[in-house]
């Protein structure tokens, strides 16, 4: 009994410390996130190249001989002194956009541009944005793609890589740049406008419950989810529909002249190998295929926008692999005793 006793003695102080230790963490980290901002932000680019050679190197770590091995490593080297004597070629900056409702990306991506446009060279450099958004708000977008033209204005030849989805929103976003490339099950287009409205009036009216909306402007407010909605109101609303729409239309039109803006802009949409013959999209290729053909010829480099981990967050993370590896310890050993 005493051996048992002593055993979930010690798991159960394990428990504890594990215990501690999470919601220690869990504290400190809700602390270091209420930071400032930007302040708790900063730019980190990464050599898309060297994950590449990484990846090289490790495969022919394990498949080549010893001697082969040290000559690969030897002329890897060779190769990489004589690099730093060459001047610098063409260099493409790639940009993530994963897109929500809201758009609460474009922050992210306008401090990603800006950073990339104090370094790029006009008509020289290259940025791929590849974006994965099924659309949203018209505000939100529609300054995610005035940041892309940001690009463009100065001469910054852009890419759209859609691997995935870029509809309504996401599609004013690809329609930026240069060129768009999309896999070919990728969905594009939705160059429409939706309003979706829920409206209780009637449910009010029947459990005799009143509401009013009261407004100065005739239309300060043409449609409420309480309030009643007149053919006048409906009628409204429906114009500022139109009107984006239409502003929509023209922003595409302008983007890809060629386009049969008439018969692409109803509101449908199509997997990336129909869109191509309706010119929606200039090629089909994966935004990952894109990068590996020209590894070669350019230098690759993924900018983000992302938290700085401060040493606060580095020793929280240094925690929390001590509370896993206590955790993993403690059920070993009553594992291994049981």
């Amino acid at each position: 009994m005493p051996f048992w006793l002593d055993i979930a003695a010690f798991v159960i102080k394990a428990l504890v410390i594990v215990a501690a230790i999470g919601g220690l963490a869990i504290l400190v980290a809700r602390l270091a996130r209420s930071g400032d901002g930007d302040k708790d932000r900063e730019i980190r680019i990464k050599s898309i190249n060297d994950r590449y050679d990484d990846m090289r190197d490790a495969l022919n770590a394990g498949l080549l001989e010893k001697k082969e091995r040290k000559a690969l490593i030897k002329a890897r080297k060779k190769e990489a002194k004589a690099r730093r004597g060459q001047p610098v070629g063409k260099r493409i900056f790639v940009l993530t956009f994963k897109g929500d409702l809201r758009a609460t990306a474009v922050k992210n991506l306008g401090r990603e541009i800006d950073a990339v446009l104090t370094v790029a060279r006009p008509q020289a450099d290259e940025v791929v944005v590849r974006i994965d958004s099924g659309g949203g708000t018209v505000t939100g977008y529609g300054l995610a793609a005035a940041e892309i033209l940001r690009l463009r204005e100065r001469r910054i030849k852009v890419t759209s890589s859609v691997d995935q989805v870029a509809a309504s929103g996401g599609y004013m976003m690809a329609c930026a740049a240069d060129r768009i490339v999309a896999a070919p099950f990728a969905v594009v287009g939705s160059i429409g406008v939706v309003a979706s409205v829920p409206n209780l009036h009637k449910l009010l009216k029947k459990n005799e419950i009143e509401y009013e909306d009261i407004t100065a402007g005739e239309f300060k407010r043409t449609v409420s989810v309480l309030g009643e909605i007149t053919p006048a109101g409906r009628d409204h609303f429906q114009g500022k529909l139109e009107a984006i729409h239409a502003a929509f239309k023209a922003h595409v039109a302008e983007r890809r002249p060629n386009l049969d803006i008439a018969r692409v802009a109803n509101g449908d949409y199509w997997l990336a190998r129909d869109a191509l013959a309706l010119g929606l999209v200039d090629e089909i290729v994966a935004g990952d295929e894109l990068l590996f053909r020209v590894r070669d010829s350019a230098r690759l480099y993924e900018v983000k926008w992302e938290a700085r981990k401060t040493p606060l967050q580095q020793l929280l993370g240094g925690l929390g692999v001590a509370a896993r590896r206590a955790a993993d310890f403690a059920y070993g050993r009553a594992a291994g005793l049981a």
